[in-house]
């Protein structure tokens, strides 16, 4: 049976990977035992499509250091994330994905980093396991994203990580809506260890980020980690002012030389580049209203629906059970 408070938590986002499952709770098992008999595995169904839970299920009545909590819906990764770490109660706190692309294998050394003096670790992909197109649009997007934000985020770093238990409070003592975990980790400022390792392939099933949800979350990530960019959009107001200031004083130069422009092209274009800008700028001043309605609406992050765990009744009746057995075989 579980501790009241566990040396260490684990918690993994689940979601179109069930094949993946079984062989993760196997190594996870093997890696952390050498180290603590303390430990809780806590994977959260994010609604995965692919009959994940039942898989969940199973291994929770098999293992008592399993805890399987399925949401409502699909709430998304981070949420998921975020619901792990709250029903996780341990002194220190791996996160990690559920398709075995970061090795198991690796949380001693996470552990033992994190115990020498960091409140936490992340593990650094010494490459990555995507194609040419993917990792150039990952480049790109953390280029603009440290623009914006004026940070030096490393696209090499996924989920994969341990946090203290400080660190976990504080993670989960923010309420925003629009989260994103390095983002977040990042701004709480803790003492940050590193790790390389190397990732594998995906075990089993595809990654549910498409192209499409790739290009919504970094539209997400760019725009509402920070209002950075809505002082760029006054910046580039301020220079289109400027030009437009300019032309106007080129033309009047014109009109007293005798020599003005001939025809309405020149109106056109301006009027087309001043009414562009007029309309993206109040594009994003909507969507950022938009998401502080969505924010003061004050809706939980996630919703729980179902809980497995085995309880000390179902424990005590296993292990009264499994003596049963032994009594009768002699």
């Amino acid at each position: 049976m579980i501790s009241a408070v566990a040396d260490l938590s684990v918690v993994v986002p689940v979601y179109g990977c069930r094949d993946c499952l079984t062989p993760l709770h196997q190594r996870l098992v093997a890696a952390i035992d050498p180290i603590t008999s303390s430990y809780e595995i806590v994977f959260v169904d994010d609604r995965s499509p692919d009959g994940a839970w039942t898989v969940l299920e199973d291994l929770a009545a098999a293992d008592p250091r399993v805890k399987a909590i399925r949401l409502s819906r699909n709430f998304g990764q981070h949420a998921a994330i975020t619901a792990g770490l709250a029903a996780g109660n341990g002194a220190w706190t791996v996160v990690m994905d559920c398709d075995l692309q970061d090795p198991p294998e690796a949380i001693p050394r996470l552990l033992e980093r994190a115990q020498q003096g960091f409140d936490l670790v992340l593990a650094k992909r010494k490459q990555r396991v995507q194609s040419s197109f993917r990792q150039a649009l990952a480049r790109v997007y953390f280029k603009l994203l440290n623009t914006f934000m004026g940070t030096h985020l490393d696209g090499s770093y996924g989920t994969f990580s341990i946090l203290s238990r400080k660190v976990a409070d504080a993670y989960l003592s923010l309420g925003d809506q629009d989260r994103h975990y390095l983002f977040v980790l990042n701004w709480l400022g803790f003492e940050q260890g590193t790790i390389d390792i190397e990732q594998a392939e995906r075990a089993a099933g595809e990654s549910s980020y498409t192209l499409g949800r790739l290009l919504r979350h970094a539209v997400a990530g760019v725009f509402f980690q920070t209002t950075n960019l809505l002082l760029y959009i006054v910046y580039l107001g301020f220079v289109v002012a400027g030009v437009g200031l300019l032309w106007a004083l080129w033309l009047v130069y014109l009109f007293l030389t005798a020599h003005p422009p001939t025809g309405y092209t020149s109106l056109a274009v301006l009027i087309l580049v001043i009414g562009g800008f007029i309309i993206i700028s109040t594009g994003v001043t909507g969507l950022y209203i938009g998401r502080v309605f969505q924010q003061v609406k004050g809706r939980p992050i996630y919703v729980v629906d179902t809980i497995a765990q085995q309880t000390e009744r179902h424990q005590a009746l296993r292990a009264k059970a499994s003596r049963r057995e032994v009594e009768s075989v002699r």
